[in-house]
């Protein structure tokens, strides 16, 4: 019983993080006029704020000392915050200037991105239908492509920097708060320099466009921070397989919002090309679950080796 109670909570942090995250399109146009690197100082600047908080709250602080004794680890929590700010600016940007349903693609091409990368840079092996899906997912890149008459930039540099932020994630093996703490500190001067120097030069928008401007960009910081906590809680309830069933949901919802609430354009040739992507998906989707599936019942099929009797003393 208790089981299945974690689980369901599981499911709601789950829904909970990835709801907002698809939903989080509507709050970036309530900060204009400020620019996308306005916003995204703020938000790297209140996010330390909140992870602080919350670091106080669990008294969690002895990964600190351990993470400056280790270059490498500092190195690659550099690199992971230079990353991560590319792709929340672009994210920024790109919702602000129309672009929605193109941002919505990156996020879902991002899982086989990360694939292609695993290949690339892990030398991880693919099975075949994770090789068709890739497959359909370039096709679907050049019909997109032909579309816009451009490669879909935004998606591209979307799902690639959120795939080597994962990557690199991976390498560094923290806890959620942890990390987000140490890249957005490494992050916090250069934001708050820059917010100061827009301040000097009479172009912040936080001191000129009145309180409840200056409030919604200092909640940028709780956009940011629950999500990742509602996507920890999620983390260790429910199974990974799930949790990527999941992921599907926020660009699902920024797709809807791109169309219906934007109304942004769908010719015939990016409706063609999101299918090809969501084809793709679909085929991953049931070869991860298919092979989940033989796992658990190759496990249940293993023989029970018995223990050896212990012998008597002489």
């Amino acid at each position: 019983m208790k089981a299945q109670n974690e689980q369901r909570a599981g499911l709601l942090y789950g829904f909970g993080a990835y709801g907002m995250w698809g939903l989080v399109p509507l709050f970036w146009p309530l900060l204009m006029p400020a620019g996308a690197v306005e916003i995204l100082a703020h938000r790297m600047t209140w996010s330390l704020a909140v992870v602080g908080v919350a670091l106080l709250a669990v008294r969690r602080w002895g990964w600190i000392r351990e993470l400056l004794r280790q270059p490498r680890k500092l190195g690659l929590t550099a690199l992971a915050a230079s990353v991560i700010s590319v792709n929340w600016g672009l994210y920024i940007w790109s919702v602000n200037n129309g672009h929605v349903v193109e941002s919505s693609l990156g996020y879902f091409i991002n899982p086989l991105v990360s694939i292609a990368m695993g290949v690339l840079v892990l030398g991880e092996r693919l099975r075949r239908a994770q090789w068709v899906a890739v497959g359909i997912t370039f096709a679907a890149v050049l019909v997109l492509a032909i579309g816009y008459g451009r490669p879909p930039w935004i998606s591209l540099v979307l799902a690639c920097s959120f795939a080597t932020y994962g990557l690199i994630k991976k390498k560094l093996n923290m806890g959620g708060l942890e990390s987000l703490a140490a890249e957005t500190a490494m992050l916090f001067l250069p934001a708050l320099g820059y917010l100061l120097w827009l301040g000097a030069q009479g172009q912040s928008s936080f001191t000129s466009q009145g309180v409840g401007h200056a409030l919604l960009l200092a909640a940028t910081g709780l956009v940011t921070a629950i999500p990742l906590v509602f996507f920890g809680a999620a983390a260790i309830r429910v199974p990974l397989s799930t949790l990527g069933l999941l992921q599907y949901m926020a660009p699902v919802f920024q797709f809807g919002l791109g169309v219906l609430y934007f109304h942004e354009a769908m010719p015939p040739e990016r409706w063609a090309g999101f299918s090809l992507v969501w084809a793709a998906l679909a085929l991953l989707t049931w070869d991860a679950l298919r092979t989940a599936r033989r796992s658990r019942a190759r496990l249940v099929a293993a023989p029970v080796i018995a223990p050896a009797p212990a012998r008597e003393p002489a």
